[in-house]
């Protein structure tokens, strides 16, 4: 069934790219309501934006969505993979700043957050996107890849040409709370020799070693080292899982990225949606054990809603 959170919960941080402070309050929300930003600082229906895939305006180290008035909020992807991994289907995000607080660099504080204020679980059954088809989309040597699956997967592999990175793969089925002890604690990463290009680019004005892994060629720069020894490739399944619940609802399909990223993220859902033969919407009214597809087949039927 949906839910929404029990009551209001509120962060304060930086933004990683703008460097500015920010204070973010979620609030709860009614069946159907979906995921909402609200730039309070802006007011009025100037400020509100849809976390949905179509609105989805920059793909540029971070997940950028805008509305039709031009009003933006960005690094909504860690937020975005809390949400899901934490079974929330209704929120409404106000926010003062044009970007959602960095905190660590992890989806770990959102999910503390989450728990500490607790679901409601509401009335009526989750809102389900099931891929019937392989969607793929590539850009030279990248690859994202959606599959039909009964149960929600994420695969990621990465090459970078670093000692401390190589090639990483990492998967995770989502079930059972599973995305808070995989997934969750695993931070951003960046490189030392990119921040003057970024910085110069207006990017990762906020990034340090308290809210990212930051490399050098010589290694690691933070002091305590990895919270695990593929956290880089568990970044990559915590970003695809944020961008991914962009769909409007819970993904029933398998996703694989091989060097993926945001940009292709958000062209996999494109080009899903744009084959109304490639997906169709069900209810889904419990989160079950997925050992056991027939019972979860049974609490699966298909919705009278036949578009996103």
């Amino acid at each position: 069934m949906q839910s929404t959170i029990k009551s209001p919960l509120t962060l304060s941080g930086i933004g990683l790219h703008t460097g500015k402070p920010v204070r973010m309050t979620l609030h709860s929300a009614p069946v159907d309501h979906g995921v909402v930003f609200v730039r309070t600082d802006i007011g009025g229906s100037a400020g509100v934006i849809p976390a949905t895939w179509d609105k989805v305006t920059d793909t540029r180290l971070c997940t950028v969505i805008s509305n039709d008035q031009g009003v933006s909020v960005g690094t909504i992807e860690h937020l975005m993979a809390a949400l899901r991994g934490c079974g929330v289907d209704n929120v409404r995000v106000e926010i003062d700043a044009p970007e959602v607080p960095i905190l660590d660099g992890s989806a770990q504080p959102f999910v503390v957050a989450i728990e500490d204020t607790g679901r409601d679980i509401q009335t009526a059954p989750r809102r389900a996107i099931r891929v019937l088809k392989d969607i793929i989309v590539t850009d030279g040597d990248k690859e994202v890849r959606l599959s039909p699956s009964v149960i929600p997967s994420y695969t990621s592999e990465i090459h970078y040409a670093h000692p401390d990175i190589g090639i990483q793969r990492s998967s995770v089925a989502l079930f059972n709370g599973n995305f808070k002890h995989d997934i969750a604690d695993c931070r951003t990463f960046g490189f030392m020799k990119e921040v003057e290009t970024l910085r110069a680019m207006g990017l990762a004005q906020g990034g340090s070693l308290e809210n990212a892994v930051v490399l050098d060629d010589n290694g690691i720069l933070n002091p305590e080292g990895l919270r695990c020894a593929d956290e880089f490739a568990r970044h990559k399944v915590l970003d695809a899982i944020g961008d991914l619940y962009l769909a409007g609802g819970v993904l029933m399909a398998a996703y694989t990225g091989i060097k993926g990223g945001h940009a292709l993220n958000n062209a996999v859902l494109r080009a899903l949606f744009a084959d109304p033969s490639a997906w169709d919407r069900v209810d889904l009214f419990v989160d079950l054990d997925p050992s056991d597809t027939r019972m979860y087949a049974a609490n699966v039927r298909p919705s009278s809603v036949s578009a996103v």
